[in-house]
């Protein structure tokens, strides 16, 4: 039933942007997404489930978006910079991404922090997502640098997440921290 799960998860998500998590009705859920609501409650046993499976969608979506940008055919520099990038985008246009990147949850998101995002698993949250980055890095990049150069972009990508800020943009920062430094003499 993986259409219906699918399904079931854009109808979550779609209903999430709409309004707070506690406000999302399942019979609605079920309803957008085209099947019974004892399907919806079959494929994730009930709300906390779903936005469990939700909490990992998002996840998963964060790091595809991740092992796109460490896949371009690019020098590595660029390649850290469209990880940073990507992970602003993402956490500013996804308040899950926000909050598994950041650690900070309100209550009108499904999963407060600790508790796991599936059942089974242990709760995921932004060390998770930091090391999942960093090991994606390492099969990426250069052996010796790379994953630790992917942790210290990730980390200032997410002070702009943290605390927005505009000029200049977190790709410009990181290609200008990236290129070789000059010397007063080489002015």
């Amino acid at each position: 039933m993986p259409a219906a799960r699918e399904s079931l998860l854009e109808a979550a998500g779609a209903a999430l942007s709409a309004r707070p998590w506690p406000a999302v009705r399942m019979v609605d859920v079920a309803a957008a997404a085209g099947v019974s609501r004892q399907t919806l409650y079959n494929e994730f046993g009930g709300k906390a489930g779903l936005g469990r499976a939700l909490v990992r969608r998002e996840a998963d979506l964060y790091l595809s978006g991740v092992d796109r940008a460490l896949a371009a055919p690019a020098e590595q520099g660029e390649r850290l910079a469209a990880v940073a990038e990507w992970t602003v985008r993402a956490a500013r246009a996804h308040p899950l991404v926000r909050a598994l990147l950041t650690g900070f949850w309100d209550g009108s998101l499904p999963v407060p922090p600790g508790e796991p995002a599936r059942p089974g698993a242990a709760a995921l949250g932004p060390g998770d997502l930091t090391r999942a980055v960093r090991e994606r890095a390492a099969l990426a990049l250069t052996p010796e640098d790379g994953a630790r150069q992917a942790e210290l972009a990730l980390r200032l990508a997410l002070s702009y997440v943290i605390v927005p800020g505009e000029e200049p943009g977190i790709g410009e920062l990181l290609r200008l921290l990236s290129a070789p430094s000059r010397t007063a003499g080489d002015r």
